[in-house]
């Protein structure tokens, strides 16, 4: 439910809490007027998309009845009513008199604005990530962590990898490299009694370890899953945003890497980088496994032609 804060404000409304501002001795301008209404608030993506719509076109939006708006924006009333609450105001009549006032210093403002800040917009984004990336590496500064679940991940044979909903492509992609250095990786990308089966037979076959990403918006069948892989007596490591909740209290191990919230849908630079660190440190546990399995899958790429010569 994710530097450049005015940008993110600008294209789907989430921040992270600081309150937009112009430079040292500046007014805020009105983009980061808007920006500070949304600040701090982490929203859906159809709040996202009510979020940005405010913002690209704030002039005309903020005298829009709640009807338009949502016809504008193509979400139902309740949906807006919503969004409004979710900011703190006790309706959308509410958030509307609070961006009108907005709105018209904008018409006041000089030209080109407009055009100034959607052309930035990425471009903040992209710096929010470069912040979640230097808060990992100051967070990896010892990686004598990262280096102990490298141990014990490369150890647990089978080495489930749990990702669900917005979180799988993360698995997969840990779990498709870790099979080049692992001899037996598991996936789960479902919950239910399936997943649940498959955490049982995975403890049965001797693995020891479960590795877990849970990316905003968490989900409930990814505290059931940690749950059950605990109740079967797998240990949990834990990749995700935040560092407390229920997630976090649960897991043996939590490593947490920032997303990027400043566009419509999160990104995943640092906890990329972070399982790019796992995978290596679990490389650096048994090095001559790892060389003669990456020496044997060469070997067969080699032989079955697998990729182009670039």
């Amino acid at each position: 439910m994710a530097s450049g804060q005015q940008a993110r404000a600008q294209a789907a409304a989430i921040t992270s809490g600081r309150r937009l501002s112009g430079g040292e001795g500046e007014a805020a301008s009105p983009a980061e007027r808007v920006g500070a209404l949304f600040g701090g608030h982490r929203l859906s993506p159809a709040q996202r998309r009510i979020a940005r719509f405010l913002t690209d076109h704030l002039t005309e939006a903020a005298f829009l009845s709640i009807t338009e708006l949502a016809e504008r924006v193509g979400v139902s009333q309740p949906s807006v009513t919503r969004f409004a609450t979710s900011l703190g105001f006790s309706g959308y009549p509410a958030l509307r008199e609070a961006l009108q006032p907005i709105a018209l210093s904008a018409v006041a403002g000089a030209p080109g604005e407009g055009e100034e800040r959607h052309r930035n917009e990425l471009q903040s984004a992209i710096d929010a990530e470069i912040e979640n990336l230097t808060s990992l590496r100051r967070a990896l500064a010892d990686p004598d962590r990262i280096v102990g679940i490298g141990r014990e991940l490369a150890r647990s044979v089978p080495l489930t990898v749990v990702g669900l909903r917005i979180s799988v492509s993360l698995a997969e992609y840990f779990a498709y490299a870790a099979r080049r250095i692992h001899p037996d990786v598991r996936v789960v990308t479902r919950g239910g009694s399936v997943a649940y089966d498959g955490l049982l037979q995975a403890r049965e076959a001797g693995g020891t370890w479960v590795l877990a990403f849970a990316m905003p918006r968490h989900a409930r069948e990814t505290l059931a899953l940690v749950r059950a892989a605990r109740g079967v007596g797998l240990r949990v490591a834990l990749i995700t945003d935040l560092a407390l909740g229920p997630l976090a209290e649960e897991a043996d191990e939590v490593f947490t890497a920032g997303t990027g919230s400043r566009l419509v849908f999160d990104s995943y630079a640092a906890p990329g980088v972070l399982s790019a660190a796992i995978l290596q440190a679990m490389a650096d546990a048994d090095p001559e496994r790892t060389q003669t399995r990456l020496e044997k899958y060469e070997q067969a790429a080699e032989q079955h032609d697998f990729f182009l010569d670039d």
